[in-house]
């Protein structure tokens, strides 16, 4: 009886609308914002968001990878950004003090942070407005904080407004980037020694883009945000798994992925001490297997389906 009852639900969600339909999120299926919530307890809830949530906010901006890897993994960077109309420096970092979306600078600088969630819909729209405003203000002469507390509405997009075809990212090992135009950095120093303690060791791949090594301290991670649609990309993961060529140094393993942004990163387990550097070159050939699996238009063999369903189930934690 029970189960007659849930097909029967299931067939009332579906003829309602209520059920997802092709490109559409399930209410009980996770989040695409990668907040690790089900949609209908973030951005499915009534209120909870804009009417149209983006599921992919970034596609188009300079860097897409790294600016999802900033705003999701990464402890600490920055990227010095090109935006249409002034000359005035302005820098992407992953956290600002107090994890403020923005500041105008005493230095004339203008700062936005990436950590920063608005649950308007749109968070390259949110960042965009942030962006605006403190640019805005930094022209009147003044400093200080600048914050978002209603839907920019139609306003412009981080796509926009930044000009320039890559994003050149700086890894910090702490957050002393926060007083790196200051003089007299005394008020500063006990926020800053309490956030440092909170980094763990980041660095990102030079070989290869958006992918980074860290250190969580019992185990090392690679984490790679990779930009293709998520079905070719499972595809050809799935591919290079069955091949054994998923393994990027000796002992490491595919462990799964994290979806954020409408992209997917997906992490090895490495054994520790494996470092950074160690990466670079299984990384670029890692790469080029990646791509020439990607091209690869056969049907996948049975066991290649079965990995794929494997993968697309195992979703990791980001942090």
């Amino acid at each position: 009886m029970a189960k007659k009852s849930r097909v029967k639900n299931r067939a009332q969600a579906a003829a309602s609308g209520t059920a997802a339909g092709a490109g559409e999120v399930g209410p009980r299926q996770p989040c695409p914002c990668g907040s690790g919530r089900r949609y209908k307890a973030c951005h499915g809830a009534p209120g909870g968001a804009a009417p149209v949530f983006v599921v992919r906010p970034f596609e188009g901006v300079p860097g897409e990878c790294d600016i999802v890897a900033m705003r999701e993994l990464v402890p600490a960077a920055t990227a010095t950004v090109a935006v249409k109309g002034t000359d005035r420096v302005v820098q992407l970092c992953t956290l600002l003090p107090m994890a403020v979306p923005a500041m105008a600078r005493d230095s004339g600088q203008v700062w936005v942070g990436l950590q920063v969630q608005h649950h308007f819909g749109d968070p390259s729209r949110d960042l965009a407005a942030v962006l605006e405003r403190a640019l805005a203000q930094a022209e009147t002469g003044e400093s200080g904080v600048v914050g978002l507390t209603e839907s920019p509405g139609d306003g412009p997009r981080l796509q926009d407004l930044i000009e320039g075809d890559s994003l050149e990212v700086t890894v910090h090992d702490g957050f002393d980037y926060w007083i790196a135009d200051v003089e007299d950095a005394g008020e500063f120093e006990h926020a800053l020694e309490h956030a440092n303690e909170s980094v763990v060791p980041t660095s990102r791949l030079t070989s290869v883009e958006a992918a980074y090594w860290t250190n969580v301290g019992p185990k090392e991670h690679l984490r790679w945000v990779m930009p293709e649609p998520e079905d070719a990309l499972l595809d050809a993961l799935a591919r290079l798994h069955v091949a054994g060529a998923d393994v990027i140094v000796p002992d490491a393993r595919l462990i799964g992925m994290f979806r954020a942004h409408g992209l997917l990163a997906p992490v090895w387990d490495l054994p520790v001490g494996t470092g950074a550097e160690a990466l670079e070159e299984p990384a670029a050939a890692y790469k080029a297997a990646l791509d020439a699996a990607l091209a690869d238009e056969t049907p996948l063999t049975t066991e290649e389906r079965s990995a794929r369903s494997g993968l697309a189930t195992r979703q990791v934690t980001i942090r």
